[in-house]
């Protein structure tokens, strides 16, 4: 879960950088919608 820690952070978007974080925030909105649901 460190992989845009080790890089550059927020402060430089890489391609993947930027690609990763939201993916990692698609997946925690899909979980907490699920949880809601449920």
């Amino acid at each position: 879960m460190s992989g845009y820690e080790g890089g550059a952070g927020y402060g430089g978007y890489g391609g993947f950088h930027s690609i990763g974080a939201i993916l990692v925030l698609f997946i925690l909105l899909v979980i907490i919608s699920k949880a809601f649901l449920v």
